[in-house]
């Protein structure tokens, strides 16, 4: 895809320390507008401190974290769309009303965001769960909503925490279909993920993290160029030297 040369994110000599401990060390690099960013890296290596520093649920220790041209804000002017790892959903409510209430949060009427809603779970194969309580679905339909309430507004940054975590096959292949529908929009994404068939396949470019440094950083061609064209799997195995089972 053509890429545009604006950076909707922008990171630039971010430290983050926990007591005595750094975390990450002098981090930096963008997201252009557009594309679809693979942030990568073993349990551990920095990625969500990264987002959490990004948007502001935590203090940086030095460096400057950008979203558009300032630090995130809710009403700032980058519609943002953050599916986290941590799933957070209000489960002793049912599910269209979860939805519908999270859609009106982001500016939505609420006969938009109830319409729109419905529309989503007819797609997920959801909508005889509407008036289900959350806490009574599985956790592969509970994530279905969750993202859901991320993207229901079209957001023009996504922010995607393992989205297909958990699922079977058919399902993640559901929900990568939706991911680049919203990509064919025009959407930016910011992908985290340890399945590398997914990288591959969606990802303009990535960053691999390894103890809150870059360990790589570019195009998915010029990495694995870099790394005399591995595969991105091998080249994860080969940046932590470990067996998969380890990390």
């Amino acid at each position: 895809m053509d890429l545009m040369t604006e950076d909707i994110i922008s990171i630039s000599d971010f430290t983050m320390k926990f007591g005595k401990t750094t975390v990450i060390d002098k981090l930096s690099f963008v997201v252009k507008r557009g594309e679809t960013f693979g942030l990568l890296g073993s349990n551990g290596s920095g990625k969500t401190t990264t987002l959490r520093s990004l948007l502001g649920i935590y203090t940086p220790t030095s460096g400057t974290l950008h979203v558009g041209d300032a630090p995130y804000a809710v009403d700032g002017n980058v519609k943002l769309g953050y599916l986290p790892e941590e799933r957070g959903l209000y489960k002793k409510e049912n599910v269209i009303d979860v939805m519908t209430y999270f859609g009106q949060l982001k500016g939505m009427s609420r006969h938009n965001a109830h319409e729109v809603s419905l529309k989503y779970l007819e797609r997920v194969d959801l909508l005889s769960k509407a008036k289900t309580r959350l806490d009574k679905l599985s956790g592969g339909q509970q994530q279905k909503v969750q993202l859901g309430v991320t993207v229901m507004n079209d957001p023009e940054l996504l922010i995607l925490d393992e989205p297909t975590k958990g699922f079977d096959p058919v399902n993640r292949r559901l929900l990568m279909d939706i991911i680049e529908e919203h990509q064919a929009r025009g959407a930016t994404v910011v992908f985290v993920s340890h399945q590398m068939d997914e990288v591959e396949r969606l990802c303009d470019r990535i960053i691999l993290l390894k103890d809150g440094n870059a360990a790589a950083y570019g195009t998915v061609k010029e990495v694995r160029k870099k790394f005399d064209g591995e595969s991105l799997d091998n080249i994860f195995l080969k940046v932590y030297g470990q067996k998969a089972g380890q990390l």
